[in-house]
């Protein structure tokens, strides 16, 4: 058995990209270990948050019941705040993960994946999937302290921009529209960055079949109530809806050829 370490931004971030992929790493025996780079204080705030309660005391909460729902075995906080999102006053803030020496913050991850002798390691693509500049900062991190730890595989979560554009049309296909399905997104556009939304197929190496985890990924999400909803896409989208969005999870492994995605796992088999 090995150790699969998942390092995120935000508190919710891991059960929307890797939230599968955790749940059938412990469910074969492997240890997993959940870092979160920051505490998500500019995130929505909730209308029934505790006069003594901050956000981040919320989110931190959230994060703990989604970590024990996807089988994680410890839940590491880097202790950065968050950046807000690309623009915002916040991304100026001295203590946001925006504004972390990225020499800094990786000696910080990569003594974690040392004292957890880390196998894998899950990061975000180089765009961090829509330029949010705290997931950008992630990709940067994670490689580096990958790198300090001598992690040997490290995989770039990120989406598959063609399937997306597949799952819309079936969802239009099957009448779903305005049942839990955004249709306004549009992942060719623009996202934050400038970039489109995630990666094209050709540029990634491995999906990864997590269909039979997909009650564990629900689950993790409706852990984040503060941030997603009951009235929220992610909560209405209809049964078979929710599995082709999210029943394949997308990875650039680091140092392959990328070939378009190629059924795997990030253990070896």
């Amino acid at each position: 058995m090995g150790t699969l370490v998942c390092f995120h931004a935000h508190p919710d971030d891991e059960a929307i990209s890797t939230g599968g992929t955790i749940a059938r790493a412990s469910a074969e025996g492997h240890r997993v270990v959940l870092v979160v780079a920051t505490g998500g204080e500019w995130g929505e705030r909730p209308a029934d948050l505790g006069e003594q309660e901050s956000l981040a005391d919320r989110r931190r909460a959230e994060t703990e019941a989604s970590a024990a729902a996807l089988g994680v075995h410890r839940v590491a906080w880097l202790g950065y705040e968050d950046s807000g999102m690309t623009g915002w006053a916040q991304n100026a803030n001295e203590g946001s993960f925006m504004q972390a020496p990225v020499e800094q913050a990786a000696a910080r991850l990569a003594a974690i994946l040392r004292a957890e002798s880390a196998d894998v390691l899950t990061v975000y693509d180089w765009h961090g999937v829509y330029g949010h500049p705290d997931h950008v900062q992630v990709h940067r991190v994670g490689v580096r302290a990958a790198e300090l730890a001598g992690v040997p595989r490290v995989f770039e979560a990120t989406m598959n921009r063609d399937s997306i554009v597949e799952m819309q049309r079936a969802a239009r296909a099957m009448g779903a529209t305005g049942d839990g399905v955004d249709e306004d997104f549009d992942p060719e556009a623009a996202a934050d960055d400038g970039n489109p939304f995630g990666s094209a197929a050709h540029e990634i190496t491995m999906s990864v079949d997590v269909r039979s985890f997909l009650a564990q990924k629900r689950a993790a999400l409706a852990c984040h109530r503060s941030q997603i909803s009951e009235a929220s896409f992610f909560a209405q989208m209809p049964e078979e809806i929710f599995a082709l969005a999210f029943g394949t999870e997308w990875y650039i492994e680091r140092g392959v050829e990328p070939a378009g995605p190629t059924p795997g796992w990030v253990f070896p088999s």
